[in-house]
């Protein structure tokens, strides 16, 4: 009981930031993946490349600098039981916060428009366009943000991880 017991304490006992966790889910680039280690609270974001290079076994020499130290803790964040993959696009469904959102908006003709401009292709592109057209960008970004919020944290909850809504000090503000 010894090992098991301790090794179950020391993974509770890292916090990790909401707001990071949040940060690293919400990648600019779907071809990049954010792993979380639950025993250190350590994000790394695996681009499709690393990943490539990775199981490919590239001769690191022939890479820059960047791109060789950053490869074996991508090889880590890959093969190591401590990283957890955060939740992608499929998880997120980001159609989804956007239609929530546009049938929460008050005005029924804004309200249409938004529901509207998310059908068919070019729906991000046409969504954007009217929340700022219709003035309700400050309004749209701040309800992203929680429902991103509610995703992190049943992700954190489920895996066990402990969080805080605190930047950890030293990270970017």
């Amino acid at each position: 009981m010894g090992d098991a017991s301790n090794e179950k304490k020391r993974s509770r006992s890292v916090v990790v930031s909401l707001q990071d966790v949040v940060a690293e889910m919400d990648l600019p680039n779907d071809d990049w993946t954010a792993y979380l280690n639950r025993r250190t609270g350590e994000l790394v974001t695996v681009t499709e490349e690393d990943q490539r290079l990775t199981e490919a076994g590239e001769d690191p020499e022939e890479l820059p600098d960047w791109q060789r130290e950053a490869l074996p803790k991508v090889r880590e964040a890959l093969e190591s039981d401590d990283f957890l993959a955060l939740p992608d696009k499929f998880e997120i469904h980001e159609y989804r916060i956007m239609e929530r959102f546009s049938l929460e908006v008050e005005d029924v003709g804004t309200s249409e428009a938004l529901l509207q401009a998310i059908r068919g292709r070019g729906t991000f592109r046409r969504f954007k366009e009217v929340i700022h057209e219709r003035g309700i960008a400050p309004a749209w970004y701040p309800y992203r943000q929680q429902a991103l919020e509610e995703i992190a944290i049943e992700w954190l909850e489920a895996n066990g991880i402990a969080y805080s809504r605190e930047r950890h000090r030293g990270d970017r503000s």
